[in-house]
């Protein structure tokens, strides 16, 4: 049988093991897909780098990567390498050659997935991205297969492992940020520079791509509303334990009255919801539909083989349809939902403030809440005089409304300092 050919784009953590795994299941591959996988060749940045042992001719390795794409004899185009150029030049020119496209690239589908689908209508070509969210969990084609019958109302989900080590560190030792994000480094859970992973880029862009599979509309990264954790301090963590909670970043995408809203943030949820126990740096999905209630998808959410292991998935998925001569589904878009702007998401707050210990003050604060008709839920002070601090959980109420009376306590004489603010997130969940 005439074999499929891969053009490989990048070979680094995640690419040498690709290369490593097409070469270790070889027969298996075949058998599942009906025809031999092999590699046409592997573009690089650099030829003389050191890439160990892998099972691979050196005469493969280029760097004329578009070069590589436009060949005539490559089937399937697998990239690798991130960013958003050139790899964007490369696979549109794939996709609209007709050849197959598998990408991990999340920060390209979420800023210009729109021009890649596009691409892929015009030359009648597979697009498949399942690596780019979530590592080896099976989570983009439930989406956008299984649950294509369904109604998809909510996602929330842990989607970025480094700030989900340095959170659940936080919470069982006590640990500050600078310490816990020290020790994620030092295992090399983060990055040299942790600046996407801290301050939620990473997240968002996932969140983008989730939130257009499940609600069939355009999502960007630009739609999402995002703030990272390194606000997050050791006694946020303390207080979350005192209601009963952990903090974990989270990523949100709701349908709510014909809209989408798409949020990542820092915040806390009950230890009882299923994600407040996923710990380390692994992921997890929670997925809540009309008909098929609660779904929760975990597993390792980044690293080189769990992430070439989603890319192999795809890899036999497109081989498959090349051979019989089909194309998967294209982009559903058809909803179109507007976005909604994060000031009309529905949420909770926990402000600590750090206020004078005199009489008058809870009924001073109480009153910039109702101002604004924001419900207080629970009110706790911890210390006296120069220490005094209140503790403050409303009920759910506007974003918008919550960062109004934020704003006008920050103004109150009584009010030294708001110690810190953060969402919280009460879901409902067995």
């Amino acid at each position: 049988m005439k074999p499929v050919r891969v053009a490989l784009l990048g070979c680094g953590t995640v690419g040498s093991e690709v290369v490593r795994l097409l070469h270790e299941q070889a027969s298996d591959l075949t058998a599942r897909i009906g025809a031999p996988v092999e590699i046409a060749g592997i573009a690089v940045r650099r030829l003389g780098r050191d890439r160990g042992e892998l099972p691979v001719d050196a005469a493969l390795f280029t760097t004329d990567a578009l070069g590589l794409v436009k060949r005539d004899d490559v089937d399937v185009v697998v990239e690798v390498v991130g960013g958003i150029e050139p790899a964007r030049t490369w696979l549109v020119e794939a996709l609209k050659a007709g050849k197959s496209v598998v990408t991990a690239n999340k920060a390209l589908l979420a800023e210009d997935g729109g021009t890649l689908h596009d691409a892929a209508t015009e030359g009648g070509a597979d697009l498949y991205y399942e690596a780019s969210v979530a590592g080896a969990i099976p989570l983009l084609r439930p989406l956008r297969e299984s649950l294509h019958g369904d109604t998809i109302t909510r996602v929330t989900g842990i989607v970025n492992g480094t700030t989900n080590y340095i959170l659940s560190s936080m919470d069982a030792t006590g640990a500050s940020f600078s310490e816990a994000l020290e020790e994620a480094t030092a295992l090399g859970y983060a990055e040299a520079d942790p600046t996407a992973d801290v301050e939620g880029f990473d997240a968002a862009a996932k969140a983008a791509i989730l939130a257009s599979l499940a609600f069939h509309s355009r999502v960007s990264a630009a739609d999402v509303h995002r703030e990272g954790i390194t606000e997050v301090t050791a006694a946020d963590v303390a207080s979350a334990k005192a209601m009963g909670c952990t903090i974990k970043l989270l990523c949100i995408a709701a349908r709510i009255d014909g809209s989408v809203s798409v949020r990542v943030h820092p915040a806390m949820i009950p230890r009882s919801h299923p994600l407040a126990s996923v710990g380390d740096a692994f992921n997890a999905v929670f997925v809540e539909a009309e008909a098929a209630g609660q779904l929760m998808f975990y597993g390792r959410g980044a690293g080189g083989a769990p992430t070439a292991s989603a890319v192999l998935g795809d890899i036999v998925a497109v081989s498959r349809n090349r051979l019989a001569g089909v194309r998967a589904a294209s982009e559903s878009r058809y909803a179109d939902l507007p976005i909604r702007p994060m000031g009309e998401a529905v949420t909770r707050y926990h402000i600590s403030l750090d206020v004078a210990d005199r009489a008058g003050v809870l009924a001073a604060v109480a009153g910039v809440f109702a101002k604004h008709d924001v419900s207080i839920a629970t009110v706790r002070q911890s210390g006296r005089g120069d220490e005094a601090v209140l503790v403050i959980v409303t009920h759910a109420a506007p974003d918008a409304a919550l960062a109004a009376t934020v704003r006008e306590l920050q103004q109150l004489d009584i009010v030294r300092s708001i110690a810190s603010v953060l969402r919280v997130e009460g879901i409902d969940a067995t």
